[in-house]
């Protein structure tokens, strides 16, 4: 693993106030908090890239053509 870098983040007062306090509570890191949840953020943002990827072969479908077919047969 890399040596961690230090970045400057300016956190709402109120934010930042609830990051203090759920470190303390948790005896964890206000910096272990953020890199955990920006984990999560980027973890997320990987899955919904390879949704897209695997969608781009999918055939696109026209948005009127699903709404008269809807109406067609009773839908709406």
């Amino acid at each position: 693993m890399s040596l961690p870098k230090r970045a400057t983040i300016y956190f709402d007062a109120e934010i930042h106030r609830a990051l203090r306090l759920k470190a303390a509570a948790t005896d964890r890191s206000v910096s272990d908090m953020v890199n955990d949840a920006v984990k999560i953020v980027l973890s997320e943002d990987a899955e919904d890239i390879a949704s897209f990827d695997e969608r781009e072969r999918e055939k696109s479908v026209n948005f009127e053509t699903v709404v008269r077919s809807l109406k067609r047969r009773g839908k709406i």
